[in-house]
């Protein structure tokens, strides 16, 4: 019996690429009955799988990771921008915590919202391609991702931006298809969201140009003016965080050129590697596989039109990382935004060759990690992996060192609290969120290093005592600066079952002004 959705197709076979004998239009000429149960049973397996997520975040017993912190830390105070981000993931979980209350469950909540979104555009960029079938299937694919089920149990830039990316995605191909006004202020709208996500966006703009390069019959686009709001409503959009970074110095286009570390040795083949062999893990074995294959097969011969768009909103991508990883370095999640075309390309691929057991196979493993990553997260303060492996070394303790410094400032009677890394600063912020004392973060340069360094910095203009929170073995460059400067029992505290952070406090008092 075949799985719901696999129907046998003639197909014509050519140099090993097979494609429908029937057309796209075709595919698209489904009844309004069955467009309309594809579209509910997409809706109804979406929102299952973010009542699944909301309820593993229930049951999650990690802490928020710095990262996670930070962002928290941001939507109090909300901004245009912040150090090294754009600000709507603060706008967000500002939102979504005002409604939900501050718990690790709140604070993250809004990931598996917006895949839900997301899920939701793919559906339909794919039903206006392929037709709904394969809309429903690309969907799931693509909800199903392993990189998408491990970025739902955290809150990062990704989510919104692959939100926008989805969204961009849909209106692309609608206003392509229909040249309606709509499609394209939509475009433009949600390109200029997504730059208020993560300036990843941009990519958006190289993958258009290079379909209408390569696309003659796309090009009336460039001659009409459809193309304005698609072109000006990003620049207008983004304006205020780029008239943000204008005032504090160009911070955020800073850093993130930074992160790209060109400097030193600029050939790491090995990390190119690397960055590539991730990419199995987060689009999964199979569908990674085959969407290199369909690529190879690109440079050999046309592919149908539809293929060839989504196979330039996702392989350039890639290409661009896997350079960056070669000059450089990139992590695993930079591609984030090619897999929303990938996965429906991979998918409506997969269907038309019938490839029943291995979509199959590669849906259940799919299935298999979202359930396993649920019960990591879960089982995370007892977790051990062979030899001196701590997945979630980064995500606990945290709770437990802010217990800590609380301890020490019910014992005393301290004005602020002081550190120098902004990893403590971040989850310090978090964990003793209802604490009287501000937090303050030591700024030993006159260019900030990090968002604290740049909003609430150490001036010396308070009265101590002040309670410094440390992790570093050595601290003789604050500690010289005070009249007194007393060590406090420092404390050892577990970052999971085979890994701890050693935390430092000191009463400071007496700040001698140079």
């Amino acid at each position: 019996m075949r799985p719901l959705g696999f129907t046998k197709k003639t197909q014509v076979a050519k140099q090993g690429y097979t494609r429908p004998a029937v057309m796209i239009d075709q595919f698209q000429a489904d009844s309004p009955d069955s467009q309309a149960s594809w579209r509910n049973k997409a809706l109804i397996w979406l929102t299952l799988l973010l009542a699944f997520r909301l309820a593993a975040l229930a049951l999650n017993r990690t802490d928020l990771m710095f990262d996670e912190a930070q962002y928290w830390s941001w939507a109090q105070e909300p901004a245009f921008g912040y150090f090294s981000k754009p600000p709507l993931l603060a706008w967000i979980i500002g939102l979504v915590t005002g409604v939900c209350g501050d718990g690790e469950a709140c604070v993250r909540a809004a990931s598996p919202l917006l895949y839900w979104g997301a899920g939701l555009c793919v559906y339909f960029a794919a039903e206006a391609l392929y037709g709904p079938r394969t809309g429903f299937w690309s969907a799931l694919v693509f909800s199903t991702l392993p990189g998408v089920s491990f970025s739902s149990g955290l809150i990062s830039t990704d989510v919104p931006l692959l939100l926008c990316w989805s969204a961009a995605l849909l209106a692309w191909v609608k206003l392509l298809q229909t040249r309606r006004w709509r499609w394209a202020i939509g475009l433009g709208l949600v390109i200029g969201l997504g730059l208020n996500a993560k300036y990843a966006m941009a990519y958006f703009f190289l993958c258009a140009a290079l379909y209408l390069t390569l696309t003659p019959k796309a090009r009336w686009l460039l001659r009409d003016a459809r193309i304005l709001p698609a072109n000006l409503l990003p620049l207008l959009l983004i304006l205020p965080n780029l008239v943000w970074n204008a005032q504090n110095g160009f911070l955020t286009l800073a850093h993130t050129a930074a992160n790209a570390k060109w400097s030193g040795t600029l050939l790491h083949p090995d990390k190119a590697l690397k960055f590539l062999a991730e990419q199995f893990g987060v689009f999964g074995p199979v569908l990674f596989a085959l969407l290199l294959w369909i690529g190879w097969q690109a440079l050999r011969r046309r592919l149908p039109d539809s293929d060839r768009l989504l196979l330039i909103f996702s392989v350039p991508v890639i290409a661009l990382i896997v350079g960056q990883a070669l000059l450089s370095r990139a992590h695993a999640n930079w591609a984030a935004v090619a897999y929303p075309a990938a996965a429906i390309l991979v998918t409506d691929f997969l269907l038309r060759q019938n490839w029943r057991a291995l979509f199959t196979a590669s849906l259940a493993l799919h299935a298999g990690c979202m359930i396993l990553i649920s019960a990591a997260n879960w089982a995370a303060p007892a977790l051990a992996l062979p030899g001196r492996l701590d997945p979630y070394k980064r995500m606990l303790g945290w709770r437990n060192i802010a217990d800590a410094a609380r301890r020490r400032l019910d014992a005393g009677h301290y004005t602020l609290i002081l550190t120098e890394d902004r990893w403590v600063a971040a989850e310090l912020l978090y964990y003793l969120r209802d604490a009287r004392v501000p937090l303050l973060a030591w700024r030993p340069l006159a260019h900030p290093r990090d968002h604290f360094e740049l909003t609430r910095p150490f001036t010396g203009d308070r009265k101590g005592p002040h309670l410094l929170v440390t992790l570093r073995p050595s601290v003789d460059y604050i500690t010289r600066r005070f009249q007194f400067a007393t060590e406090l029992e420092s404390e050892t505290i577990a970052s999971g079952p085979k890994s701890e952070r050693r935390v430092r406090f000191f009463a400071l008092d007496g700040h001698k002004v140079r």
